[in-house]
């Protein structure tokens, strides 16, 4: 029935066609047989006819004219039947146009030329989708093939739960503080590496029984004759008889709430970067956004609250480029604290101790010099985390890991794979930009010096064909992670992901995690001055100590890591623990 209907269409226009031409050659012969020929007017009819009949079959026909009068006669082998009478091979002529895709002039179809059908021509695209889409599934399945998942969150019974729950948060805040306190030893643990730990006991955690638990909330419940809370009898009373053995980490999953302000227009709130190496902030926002587990939407309830701008988005938004004045950016940065301050009670309610920021671009700190509470109440989550400047402040403010993140896609990408160390001809390495204080000094004394100490600049182009940056990292015993401008530097992470032992050169600089991991054992801490024995240094490290040093290196890998969803105890939750831990170390325990 199709094909009746285009053949039909084709004849109308064909008929529409031909019958002006038809008329106007009869009155041309009716002017030439009986009256005076006006050879200026036939002239111009002519002129007329010649454009009228290359203009109307460009419009009429669905194809180019080249291809109604260039193209050959197509013959078919077989008959297809149309509406079950009619043969194709008298059609086909005519309606070729409709089964063949047009062809330039210049292109001549002999008869035995194969055209691809629009069918074949699918196909192929749909296998080409395939192929892409099982590659792209098989990398996305050799990344997460690298996490090693963590065990489920200890179940947690209905009455402790609720005893939680009726806590205010300052009380919560008290209740937690003393639990870490009062922390018993833990050996060992399945999953999280005791020696990677300055003191696991205080990270992890165990449970409780119903028993005890139902005396504990009773205990809770009383109240003295002025109406106010037994807190401080009830929580003595508790650790004398008690064993609840909740810690730092199972106490954050188990009590933390943040209430995170929607104040801020896009893109410096709300807006992750997650990308380059200033991701970890971009990271973080993203997952603070997304999470249910932590996040709560009442203010009363929180026991932090966020503020969620980019460091980096307001340099990019907010910085005139060569002006080399960073003073509109902390106007910036007052003007929207003082704004929550008047819009909100609960930044005056403690000037701020219970708010926190996370930044990781260079400027990070620099953007909060302009209001006092910023600087020096907040927990400022910062990856420039130096000491000797005066904004960050050890023991308060959490040390934020600076991650180079080159596909948001894949951000496990090319994480793990070291080689053996009897592979790794390569003591140390380094390459990168030449600046601050440090770098020089290191190629000073070590570039072009050594075979054992592989220590560039940019890396070479000749280097980088050979092995590249990556490889070199990965066949390396140690790499070297001096500062840059400022004391942190992406290399330290990506030394991490690569198997690398980090030799770390920057002074004042505070460590990621410092307050529960211990770097001594799985990185090198090299003074600035000492950069000159460096070699020296390394090779004084037994084998043994070694390599236990790299067995730790990779156990301590998945604390580093920004999954494509949050697991427990990665980037993600060991950030917010520093922040959970900082909050609670400001926290002042009631004395009885």
């Amino acid at each position: 029935m199709t094909g009746n209907k285009k053949l039909f269409s084709h004849d109308l226009r064909k008929q529409l066609l031909w019958r002006p031409i038809v008329v106007l050659m009869r009155e041309l012969l009716w002017c030439c047989a009986w009256k005076k020929v006006d050879w200026r007017k036939l002239l111009f009819l002519g002129v007329v006819m010649t454009i009228f009949g290359i203009l109307v079959p460009t419009f009429a026909f669905p194809h180019a004219v080249n291809m109604w009068f260039f193209s050959p006669p197509l013959a078919v082998s077989s008959y297809v039947s149309m509406n079950g009478s009619m043969q194709l091979r008298e059609a086909l002529t005519e309606a070729r146009a409709q089964q063949f895709p047009p062809v330039s002039s210049a292109s001549v179809l002999s008869p035995n030329t194969t055209v691809p059908s629009k069918n074949k021509r699918a196909k192929v695209s749909r296998t080409r989708n395939s192929v892409l889409k099982r590659r792209k599934k098989k990398s996305k399945e050799n990344d997460e093939s690298k996490v090693v998942l963590p065990p489920p969150r200890s179940p947690i019974s209905p009455r402790m739960q609720r005893f939680i729950w009726s806590l205010s948060p300052n009380d919560a805040l008290i209740y937690a503080k003393r639990e870490i306190e009062h922390a018993p030893v833990v050996i060992d643990d399945p999953y999280l590496s005791a020696p990677i730990f300055r003191n696991i006991s205080v990270f992890k955690s165990a449970s409780i029984s119903v028993a005890v638990l139902g005396q504990l909330i009773s205990s809770f419940q009383q109240r003295d004759s002025t109406g106010v809370n037994c807190f401080k009898n009830n929580m003595r009373l508790f650790e004398n008889k008690f064993n609840l053995n909740f810690r730092s980490y199972e106490l954050m999953e188990t009590i933390l709430k943040v209430y995170i302000y929607p104040d801020g227009d896009k893109p410096i709130f709300h807006q992750p970067h997650l990308y380059g190496i200033y991701a970890s902030e971009g990271w973080f926002m993203k997952f603070m956004e997304e999470s249910r587990e932590f996040v709560t939407r009442d203010p009363e309830k929180a026991h932090l609250f966020y503020l969620p701008y980019s460091a980096r988005q307001l340099e990019l938004a907010v910085y005139v480029p060569n002006s080399h004045n960073l003073r509109p950016l902390s106007i910036f940065m007052r003007d929207y604290a003082n704004m929550i301050a008047a819009k909100y009670p609960y930044w005056n309610r403690t000037h701020g101790r219970d708010h926190f920021l996370v930044a990781c671009h260079d400027w990070g700190p620099y953007t909060l010099t302009m209001h006092e509470e910023l600087t020096k109440n907040t927990v400022k989550a910062l990856c420039n985390a130096d000491v000797s400047e005066g904004i960050f402040t050890a023991g308060q403010d959490v040390s934020l890991p600076e991650t180079t993140i080159r596909s948001p896609k894949r951000p496990l990408r090319n994480v793990g794979g070291g080689m053996r160390v009897s592979q790794r001809p390569i003591l140390a390495f380094f390459a990168g930009n030449m600046h601050g204080r440090v770098r020089p000094t290191l190629l000073k004394y070590w570039h072009n010096k050594d075979d054992d100490m592989k220590i560039y600049g940019p890396l070479p182009i000749g280097v980088s064909r050979k092995m590249n940056y990556v490889q070199h990292m990965k066949s390396s015993k140690y790499c070297i992670c001096p500062m840059g401008y400022e004391v942190n530097s992406p290399r330290i992470v990506e030394a991490i992901y690569y198997e690398c032992v980090p030799v770390i050169i920057a002074d004042n600089f505070v460590l990621p995690f410092n307050e529960v991991l211990d770097w001594s054992a799985f990185s090198v801490v090299v003074a600035e001055k000492d950069i000159p024995k460096l070699k020296e240094i390394l090779l004084t490290i037994p084998l043994r100590r070694y390599l236990t040093m790299l067995a730790n290196l990779k156990m301590v890998q998945k604390h580093f890591l920004w999954n494509p969803r949050p697991l427990r105890y990665d980037l993600f939750h060991m950030i917010l623990h520093s922040i959970w831990f900082s909050r609670l170390n400001k926290i002042q325990i009631p004395q009885p």
